[in-house]
Parts: structure tokens; C-alpha cells; sequence
């Protein structure tokens, strides 16, 4: 390369994504709303429900979940892609039970196995509602919702004290869409004139983000 050689010049484009957040929490409130007019006794039968939980509950959820990866939000990325995979395999279960992919054997299907899917969900759910608290309050309520729901269905699924439990998913269910669609209004509405509009509530302050606080002369923990 000689001296006279122009130097080149590189100009870098960003694409700069809007927060898919209120597009997630909006599907997920609608198929948690189409799923508990079943439970409720409203409609009946789950075969109509199947496009909402594909589509709402796990295409909808899953963008906003890739979307929020690349924010690099991480909570919002884990919690909806979570749901939305969840809601997507509860799709299939749903649609194999119905014979859509053709007749079932008894012998090598289970429906039970529902349920134990439900308590995995609810383990890893209770992570998710202890950083939901220092999120904001209505995230808080909707994850213990979601911590009375998953149990209840699998406890209900299993066909144990259905009395009790089924009407314990049900409810817990429609609370859950309810909370979800002021919150996804609320973020919508908040993004879109970029204040306040409708409060989420604040985080309620028990768990502080970032690395411990150490005494420099004994190394104990300080009070956060």
C-alpha cells in the first residue's frame, strides 16, 4: 500500500428494534383468556383453542422472546420464550390426543405425562416470580398466578382432588389474562407516549440487583 492510498471509510448501520414486550404479554393474555373459558365451562372442547395457543400463545411470545435476546433483556427474553414453548408443546398435546396426527395407541400414550410437564414449568416458574418481584408488581402478581395454575392442572390433570384443583386452574387462569392484558395496554401505552400512562408498579426492593456488598476489614456481606 503506498502513501498516496486513501484511507477507506466504514460506516456501520444499526438496527434499532422496538420493544416487543407488550406483543408477548398480549398473546400469552389472550390464550390464557380462550384456554380458561374452557376451564370456566364457557366453551367447550380444546380443538379451537389449538390456533390461539400456536399462534398467540407461542408464535407471539417466541418473536418477542428473539427480539428481546437481541435487547439483550434477559428476563424478558427467558420468561417469554418459556411460555411460549410451553404453550406451543401444550398445542401438540392437544392436537396428537385429537388425532391429528393419527389414531393413538393407549399403550404408548399417556396424557398424565401433562402433568409432570405442569410441575416442571412450576419449578422453573418459581425462579422466574423471584425476579418477577424486582420487575415490577403486576409481573409479580401474574408469575404467583401462574405458581397456583400450573400445580392446580397438574394436581387436576392427575385427577387428584379435581374438585378443589380445577377450579383453582381456572380462576388462576383468568386472572393471569386479565393481568396480562392491562399490562401488555400498559406497556403499549407507556412506549407509545414515553411516560407513565398506566403504572406497572415498582419492584418491591427485597432483592438488589448487582455483586454483593463486602466489608473491606472483615469480608462479611454489608446490608444491601
Amino acid at each position: 500500500m503506498t502513501a498516496t492510498a486513501q484511507a477507506v471509510q466504514v460506516t456501520e448501520t444499526k438496527i434499532v428494534m422496538a420493544d416487543p414486550t407488550a406483543l408477548g404479554v398480549f398473546g400469552l393474555a389472550m390464550v390464557t383468556f380462550v384456554a380458561a373459558s374452557q376451564k370456566l365451562g364457557l366453551t367447550n372442547g380444546s380443538a379451537y383453542i389449538i390456533p390461539w395457543a400456536m399462534f398467540l400463545g407461542s408464535a407471539a411470545q417466541v418473536w418477542a422472546a428473539t427480539v428481546d435476546f437481541k435487547k439483550n433483556n434477559y428476563f424478558g427474553a427467558t420468561v417469554l420464550g418459556a411460555y411460549g414453548l410451553f404453550w406451543m408443546a401444550v398445542a401438540m398435546h392437544w392436537a396428537i390426543s385429537q388425532g391429528w396426527f393419527g389414531a393413538i395407541d393407549p399403550a404408548k400414550a399417556d396424557p398424565s405425562q401433562l402433568a409432570y410437564a405442569c410441575f416442571g414449568y412450576f419449578i422453573f416458574s418459581i425462579f422466574i416470580m423471584i425476579a418477577a418481584f424486582e420487575t415490577n408488581k403486576v409481573f409479580a402478581a401474574i408469575l404467583v398466578l401462574i405458581n397456583v395454575l400450573l400445580p392446580s392442572l397438574g394436581l387436576a390433570v392427575l385427577k387428584i382432588m379435581p374438585e378443589i384443583f380445577s377450579p383453582a386452574a381456572a380462576w388462576s387462569e383468568l386472572g393471569i389474562s386479565l393481568l396480562g392484558f392491562y399490562a401488555a395496554g400498559a406497556i403499549f401505552l407507556n412506549n407509545h407516549f414515553g411516560r407513565v400512562i398506566l403504572p406497572l408498579g415498582k419492584p418491591f426492593g427485597w432483592i438488589r440487583k448487582g455483586p454483593a456488598i463486602t466489608a473491606p476489614a472483615t469480608g462479611q456481606l454489608k446490608a444491601a
